[in-house]
């Protein structure tokens, strides 16, 4: 009998659900719309629909399944109490007991685990990724913030509160850019997709670059894709970009393997497409600002997870780890 894990991604606007098998194959996939209305109830019960649905189409494909548990990645998620807790971006207010909800829906589940978006993509990299027999490992998730989930001696960081591990809240430059968090100087308002759209500007304004290809370009259009994409064709202020958003992520970086002497920080998200150009002077200022004792020691790598279905893939490992 084939053993199946289903994977669900809470956004701000969608929720992905997945059934994955266990090389981590996505073999059906839908999603439903994360409402505005901040009713949890309904919510959950749309949710506990569409996982049946789904779970009724892949038997159809392959009737000698095992479905072993359902795993969540959620902002704010609580891994220790499956609860989602103060979201700013749902509409869902306070601490919502997720896992408790849905198991009224499910209670033959062997497995149901919830956790934060960025520890499930870290548990999806050593489940199924790059991080394969790696017992010391970060993850980073670059997108509209910068997320972290920490893996020390082959077990996922939570700390006493299940919160552990928020390493894109670090303080990079003391009383700068005001963070999405309210705080300033976090490196998250530096090296997110929002951040590298904010230096792009600071560039332009600098040098009053009236003749980069990104000059005519509102804030509200620009992102980190035109960016690469006019740093492709030569222009010195998206190359500038990644300059210096890599220069600020491996000084950030090096905080981290002073924490943890990681084997391995692994590097996920749309920025991350960029490839040399973020990755080369990431390393460069990750060198450049370690202790003589981590040099030459600490690989950068790009996330081995499938982007499209990375976060089904991610929230779909927990179960795996859940059943060990």
């Amino acid at each position: 009998m084939k053993k199946v894990a289903i994977g669900v991604d809470i956004g701000g606007t969608n929720t992905a659900i997945g059934v994955v098998d266990n090389e981590g194959n996505v073999m059906v996939k839908d999603n439903i719309s994360t409402p505005s209305h901040g009713d949890i109830k309904k919510y959950v019960a749309d949710l506990s629909a569409a996982i049946k649905e789904l779970i009724k189409s892949v038997k159809l494909l392959n009737e000698d399944l095992e479905i072993l548990g359902i795993g969540i990645g959620a902002p704010n998620g609580n891994y220790y109490n499956g609860t989602i807790e103060y979201a700013p971006n749902l509409s869902f207010k306070g601490v919502i007991h997720l896992v408790d909800l849905l198991k009224g829906s499910f209670p033959d589940m062997q497995a149901l685990a919830l956790t934060n978006d960025a520890n499930a993509a870290a548990i999806g990299e050593m489940i199924y990724g790059g991080a394969k027999g790696m017992k010391n490992f970060v993850m980073y998730t670059l997108g509209t913030g910068v997320g972290s989930g920490v893996v020390v001696d082959g077990n996922m960081v939570y700390g006493h509160d299940g919160f552990a591990g928020e390493c894109g809240h670090t303080t990079l430059i003391p009383g700068g850019r005001l963070c999405g968090c309210g705080a300033k100087g976090h490196l998250e308002a530096y090296c997110s997709a929002p951040g590298m759209k904010r230096t792009a500007f600071e560039i332009m304004a600098r040098d009053n670059a009236g003749d980069s290809l990104l000059a005519d370009k509102s804030f509200q259009e620009l992102d980190s894709k035109m960016i690469f994409d006019a740093a492709e064709k030569g222009d010195k202020v998206a190359l500038e970009v990644f300059e210096q958003t890599g220069k600020w992520l491996g000084q950030g970086l090096a905080d981290t393997v002073h924490h943890l002497s990681p084997e391995a920080i692994f590097l996920f998200g749309g920025p991350t497409a960029a490839g040399d150009y973020i990755f080369k002077p990431t390393k460069e200022s990750l060198e450049s600002h370690l202790l003589p004792i981590f040099t030459d020691k600490i690989k950068i790598l790009p996330s081995q997870l499938k982007p499209g279905d990375a976060a089904i893939v991610g929230a779909s490992a927990l179960v795996w780890k859940e059943i060990e």
